[in-house]
């Protein structure tokens, strides 16, 4: 009987995402003269469409998953818009999300994909990379309930309101992200190894047992965030028919004061919820700790040979529309990113490399400070097609 060999999976330390050189970037240049049937439909009006890559090729994600992913897996998310409601021209947001369990083929052709259809769109999409768990807030914007969880197109995947398989359970760590031009926080709805170690101070948890689901409130925990988690735990009963029994451990959430569930008013469960987990205490919360530098780099090769220099200082002035850059803005404490600017007459060689050398030098900079680092957002803009974060940031050291 021959046997399936396991893809590789990606690596977010490896600086070469579209792995260049490689046997991938082979397969999918063989191809790049093909029309890909998927884009033909895209961004044609103000909407969101998904795609997730399978086996090298772009399939349509059905409309009822929307919100929902996969870890073992790669999307193309494309965010159609008007900036002006008067005014009929459209903008694109076009990102490529990457699982943590994804393989290194689907990261891949995830990344020459979205290269394709931004030139389909003739260049005005303005890109980003999405690292699971490292979410930008504009892609958060895009769903009211956004939802990863384990599984992908190779090993196969459950719907979050499908009940465990027999003796088994399920972790969800449950947040609530404000985005922009919204009112009220999205719920998030994240698929975490059921271990005692994925619990912090300052989390709230749903553990999935089928016939039982408890919501497990750390005494840190956000009020609002307590209710997103009992919004999330009654959709679930509601999708079981009230086959299942729910209860709440740590400190109580007002909202559960309207229900009839069982609670545990005092604290006094939450040792057996920490026991089912093998605790017997919460973690310390996650701190994440910032640098102060910025930093602007260019990307030429006027000389015949290409160059990849530091450029001072790191103001809009600084910007050729001859060349490429790189602006380190992840110090930034509330929108740390690295910018990838594209000049209006940069070289073919430019524009094809700049987005590797972005990720390159962000490898880089951050080697050794953990995955949260290294996740640090990517947007790639073409000139004219700059974000106000892109523009804060490049003004914002004295232009």
């Amino acid at each position: 009987m021959a046997h399936l060999t396991r893809p590789t999976q990606y690596n977010i330390e490896d600086s070469n995402i579209a792995l260049l050189g490689s046997d991938l970037e082979k397969h999918v240049r063989e191809h790049a003269g093909d029309k890909e049937a998927a884009w033909q439909a895209s961004g044609k009006e103000p909407e969101t469409q998904i795609w997730r890559i399978e086996q090298f090729h772009v399939k349509e994600w059905p409309k009822s998953h929307y919100g929902h992913f996969y870890d073992g897996d790669s999307y193309i998310v494309l965010h159609t818009y008007k900036k002006d409601p008067d005014n009929e021209e459209l903008s694109y947001d076009l990102h490529f999300w990457l699982g943590d369990e994804t393989s290194q083929d689907e990261a891949g052709t995830a990344a020459y994909k979205t290269v394709e259809l931004d030139d389909h769109l003739g260049g005005k999409p303005v890109q980003y990379r999405e690292i699971q768990g490292y979410e930008s807030s504009r892609f958060l914007s895009y769903f009211p309930k956004f939802v990863s969880l384990h599984g992908g197109v190779a090993s196969g995947f459950h719907h979050v309101t499908e009940p465990p398989p027999d003796n088994s359970r399920r972790l969800y760590l449950i947040s609530s992200a404000q985005v922009p031009g919204k009112a009220t926080g999205h719920l998030q709805v994240r698929e975490v190894p059921t271990e005692g170690a994925s619990i912090l101070e300052g989390g709230v948890y749903v553990l999935d047992m089928g016939h039982n689901v408890w919501q497990f409130n750390t005494r840190a925990a956000p009020g609002k965030v307590k209710f997103k988690a009992a919004e999330f735990v009654q959709s679930l009963v509601n999708e079981r028919q009230s086959q299942c029994e729910s209860t709440v451990y740590g400190t109580l959430c007002p909202c559960l004061l309207l229900n009839h569930w069982g609670t545990d008013e005092h604290g006094q469960g939450a040792g057996l919820f920490l026991s089912e987990l093998g605790l017997e205490a919460v973690g310390p919360p996650q701190v994440v700790a910032f640098a102060t530098e910025k930093a602007l780099f260019r990307l030429s090769d006027s000389t015949g040979q290409l160059a990849f220099e530091p450029v001072s200082p790191p103001t809009k002035s600084s910007l050729s529309p001859d060349d490429a850059f790189v602006l380190d803005d992840s110090s930034n404490p509330t929108n740390p990113a690295i910018y990838v600017w594209i000049g209006a007459n940069a070289s073919l060689t430019e524009r094809r490399l700049a987005l590797q050398y972005g990720q390159h030098y962000l490898y880089k900079r951050k080697q050794g400070g953990g995955r949260a680092a290294l996740a640090t957002h990517i947007v790639k803009i073409n000139q004219g097609q700059e974000t106000d974060a892109f523009k804060s940031a490049i003004v914002g050291n004295g232009s």
